[in-house]
């Protein structure tokens, strides 16, 4: 039966606006398909994003078209946020931001300064300690061959290579952090087939999906999108998919920045952002994880001129800077904060583990803005004054060596008292270099001691152990600063007593004398006197200590820094080395310690990387050209007369 022409009218408009919304989100409702496998020096084609939207949410799939190795990225203009109209593609799913920015901070007016400069005038070698130094750069790269070989054969396009078994293990979202991390260290060392070869693959990694709930946003900025503007920025732009590949990294954490208060959910659960549910940054943040994501996100606006990311972080900076003189140690922010609702009522100060990098990522800042920073100079003066009265301290050892430890301070929340602790933590170890570069740059000459002081501490804990390696965390005897410090054994002695009893409950109820406790103690713990307690005895394949060596020698030139590294690296090669790579290990109080299987990214990207630099031509990897991220991925640094930079500046 014929309808009325009213009705079938209505009908073709009906069918019409359904077919112009079928067209519009046709993407809702393709398939995904399981990603293919990438092997080394095998090109795969693009693939569709893998993440499966539930079954009561509605998907949109980013258009997947993928930049070859050498084509010319569209950045010659400041980009276009893909946050118009506060939406934004994540695999399969749309974003929508709930409390978007409207005006981004900008930089500060005015062409970058012409800063100081830092790294030492080297002179030229005599041919005796070049051959010597040559010798010793091969051995360093053969190690990391050794590494990298492993990990290529067993665990390509995994996060990490298991070094004991051969295996791999995901533990940074399954997107190949060993690869990307170690992109730059391949360059550096001059793999340039290998190099292609992993930027090839990390071209491949799709950045719209994961298997893991949460996202890790200060391990993601560090490994991946450090890892994709280091290998950029080193190569002069000769890779363009690299930038590519950062700006998906930086468009993915950028998500976890839409709170209430615009600062970052560290542990963003991007599935249940995506779901319209309701995101905040957490009430215990670690202030090394909301604070150190400056540099990257930094150098990514200014490579694309697209100031979102410049404006999440100078925000946090902004953060820092207005309660910097209002926590329990004016000067230094504690631990731990309330990130959603701004508050730092921590008693606990430190500038190593969960809070390091916030302050050692100060002075690399106010290099990256080209000085033209007023905030971040005082607040890293401010904070360094403040560590030095109350964070570092010098340690009663035998020898009398006048070195300093990092260590922590406890403010007591009834008497406002600050008590140093002193204990001393292998991630602790970058704050030589730190305070060398911040010496150098902002003028303070006197500062140059205390930083030598503090690398030697580091070395001297390396030198000390049986293995030659230096513990993860450790105690120690604090002498008065500046005293002369003397040796006291029947003083160290009963600081062991003292911290035995307090902390070894389960041997206190043995009955123990005070002198069998105290044996038993040194005995167990195996102490060399100096330590009151070996807390984590373990050696993590960490680079803070050489990071400090390489740092310091190249901002004086100091050749004995060269032998202390050669040590470093012979001990830690001889007693990590397994048949894949590379091995964490348990003890480093035993001469033959037993080996722990896993091997993180950093030991290729950050470790082998500071000790062949050390003994490399100072003039790779430049620090007066260059600063170095956390993961030791170097950002090149504005200069006046720098093209790149200077339209972002004016």
């Amino acid at each position: 039966m014929l309808l009325p022409r009213r009705i079938s009218s209505l009908s073709l408009v009906v069918v019409a606006i359904f077919a112009l919304w079928y067209l519009d989100c046709l993407p809702e409702f393709s398939s995904s398909v399981r990603r293919p496998i990438v092997k080394p020096g095998v090109k795969t084609k693009p693939a569709t994003p893998a993440l499966t939207p539930p079954s009561n949410t509605s998907s949109t799939v980013i258009s997947d078209t993928r930049p070859s190795l050498h084509s010319k990225p569209k950045l010659d203009k400041p980009t276009k946020s893909r946050f118009s109209n506060g939406q934004q593609v994540f695999g399969s799913r749309k974003f929508i931001q709930k409390y978007p920015v409207k005006d981004f901070a900008k930089f500060n007016h005015g062409l970058p300064l012409q800063l100081p400069k830092v790294q030492h005038d080297f002179e030229r070698e005599n041919q005796k300690d070049k051959v010597r130094r040559l010798d010793r750069l091969e051995a360093v790269r053969a190690s990391f061959e050794h590494a990298w070989q492993g990990y290529k054969k067993n665990a390509w396009m995994k996060d990490e290579l298991s070094p004991l078994d051969g295996k791999s293990a995901q533990s940074f979202g399954g997107w190949a952090a060993t690869l990307v991390d170690t992109l730059d260290t391949l360059w550096i060392m001059g793999m340039k087939d290998e190099f292609e070869e992993a930027v090839n693959a990390a071209s491949e990694i799709d950045f719209n999906t994961t298997n893991e709930e949460i996202v890790n946003v200060f391990e993601t900025t560090i490994r991946y999108l450090g890892g994709f503007l280091g290998a950029y920025d080193l190569t002069d732009g000769k890779y363009p998919v690299l930038l590519q590949k950062a700006v998906e990294v930086g468009e993915l954490l950028y998500c976890a920045f839409d709170t209430p208060n615009r600062m970052p959910a560290t542990r963003f659960r991007w599935k249940e952002a995506l779901e319209g549910g309701n995101q905040s940054a957490s009430e215990g943040t670690l202030v090394a994880e909301i604070g150190s994501l400056s540099l990257e996100f930094t150098r990514l606006s200014q490579l694309t001129g697209d100031m979102k990311y410049f404006d999440a972080v100078q925000r946090i900076m902004d953060m820092f800077d207005e309660n910097q003189s209002k926590t329990k140690l004016p000067g230094l922010w504690p631990i731990t904060m309330n990130a959603k609702r701004v508050s730092f009522v921590d008693t606990s100060f430190s500038l190593g583990a969960m809070a390091d990098s916030l302050f050692e990522y100060l002075p690399k800042q106010y290099m990256l803005l080209g000085g033209r920073s007023d905030q971040i100079q005082k607040m890293y003066e401010y904070a360094i004054t403040a560590a030095m009265n109350h964070v570092f301290f010098q340690p009663m050892i035998p020898d009398g060596k006048d070195i300093l430890i990092s260590g922590k301070a406890i403010v007591d929340e009834s008497t406002k008292d600050i008590a140093t602790e002193a204990n001393g933590q292998h991630l602790g170890c970058y704050t030589g270099g730190m305070v060398g570069l911040g010496a150098k740059l902002f003028g303070h000459d006197e500062h140059m001691n205390m930083a030598r002081k503090l690398v030697d501490g580091c070395i001297w804990a390396y030198e000390s152990m049986p293995s030659g390696i230096m513990p993860e965390v450790f105690h120690m005897l604090a002498c008065d600063m500046n005293s002369d410090c003397n040796w006291d054994e029947k003083a160290w002695k009963k600081a062991v007593l003292d911290r035995a009893k307090r902390t070894r409950k389960e041997d206190a109820e043995l009955k123990f004398t005070d002198e069998a406790l105290l044996n038993y103690t040194i005995t167990q713990k195996r102490l060399k006197p100096g330590f009151v307690d070996i807390w984590d005895p373990r050696y993590l394949l960490r680079p803070e200590a050489i990071e400090s060596v390489f740092i310091h020698y190249r901002l004086t030139g100091e050749t004995d820094l060269m032998d202390s590294a050669w040590k470093m690296f012979e001990n830690i090669e001889k007693h990590t080395r397994t048949d894949f790579g590379h091995a964490m290990i348990d003890d480093v109080t035993v001469a033959k310690p037993e080996k722990q299987n896993k091997m993180e990214s950093f030991w290729l990207a950050e470790t082998l990387k500071y000790f062949y630099l050390i003994f490399s031509e100072p003039d790779v990897v430049s620090l007066d050209k260059y600063v170095l991220n956390t993961e030791a991925h170097p950002l090149k640094r504005p200069t006046p007369g720098s093209d790149e930079i200077i339209r972002y500046y004016t």
